[in-house]
């Protein structure tokens, strides 16, 4: 008879994005060496945690941790040690989604609730991203608390509320553990509906039901600036209480002009957006630049 075994556990997954294609654009022989090198890095991330890699299918690992912490910290080194693996200068992206909650051991396997909420975190997430819940953020150490941020919420099958979903800020130059604080443009904040913004052709619009958007070089941005000084996810705009925050998480800084001609610079930061005006990303925006974004919020 196969003991079993009731304990609290942070149950992780994690796979590679695209492998499907890469198999059709590398060939079967390239694709299965890129997909074995991403599940090393993800199975290496995991015992250097102290976790357990339960089991491994295709281009997934699922793993389990006896702490929040460790789970956070494995998914974060998974993300950042991916960085290494290319092909032809192209790089390979993961997407993890884990919670902590109760689960059923049973023999090498793990069942439960847990195991059917962490599986939805991960198919919610994007490339490079890190999802979790806001029940898991609950059980993290105070300077892991303060890199999360609310961006969602879910209904799962057979849970009476609805599920809040939590973004990982993993990056080290997304965060440095600081806590943001909000500093206004001109005066008062002032309560908005909608923020447009433009990019080069192609308009985003930020309100309730889109309540936040990223911006940056790399491809799991929702708005891509490609610039040599634009970082991966270089900074995000988010509906806070009525107000449009623009929160930089770059290296080199984001640039905001307002209507007024006014240029203001914010790094690790955040400033609330007004009005119209540019937004430049690592570099001071001026009109008709191609990497320059326009803002124009609308009540």
């Amino acid at each position: 008879m196969v003991d079993r075994t009731e304990t609290p556990l942070a149950i992780l997954f994690a796979d590679i994005c695209g492998s499907t294609k890469l198999y059709d654009t590398l060939g079967d022989a390239k694709a299965r060496d890129t997909v074995a090198r991403g599940i090393a890095v993800m199975t290496d991330a995991t015992t250097r945690n102290r976790g357990r890699v339960i089991k491994t299918i295709g281009d997934e690992v699922m793993s389990t941790f006896k702490t929040a912490d460790d789970a956070t910290q494995a998914a974060a080194e998974m993300q950042d040690d991916m960085k290494a693996v290319m092909v032809d200068g192209v790089p390979i992206f993961i997407r993890v989604g884990y919670h902590f909650g109760p689960a059923l051991i049973e023999g090498a396997d793990v069942f439960g609730d847990a195991v059917n909420v962490a599986a939805r975190m991960a198919g919610q997430a994007k490339a490079a991203q890190i999802l979790t819940t806001a029940g898991t953020v609950k059980h993290l150490s105070p300077a892991w608390q303060a890199s999360t941020r609310q961006i969602d919420h879910t209904v799962l099958r057979g849970k009476r509320d609805d599920v809040e979903i939590v973004e990982i800020l993993w990056e080290r130059e997304d965060v440095t553990r600081m806590a943001t604080y909000v500093r206004n443009i001109t005066g008062p904040t002032v309560r908005r509906q909608r923020l447009v913004l433009q990019h080069q052709g192609l308009q985003f619009e930020l309100s309730e039901q889109q309540p936040t958007l990223t911006m940056g070089r790399g491809d799991q941005a929702d708005i891509i600036v490609r610039h040599g000084l634009v970082s991966r996810l270089h900074a995000r705009v988010e509906l806070r209480k009525g107000n449009f925050i623009l929160t930089d998480q770059s290296i080199n800084g984001t640039y905001v002009r307002d209507g007024n001609d006014a240029e203001h610079f914010i790094r690790r930061d955040s400033i609330a957006l007004q009005g119209d005006g540019l937004i430049g990303l690592g570099q001071a925006p001026l009109p008709g630049m191609p990497e320059a974004l326009r803002f124009t919020s609308v009540e």
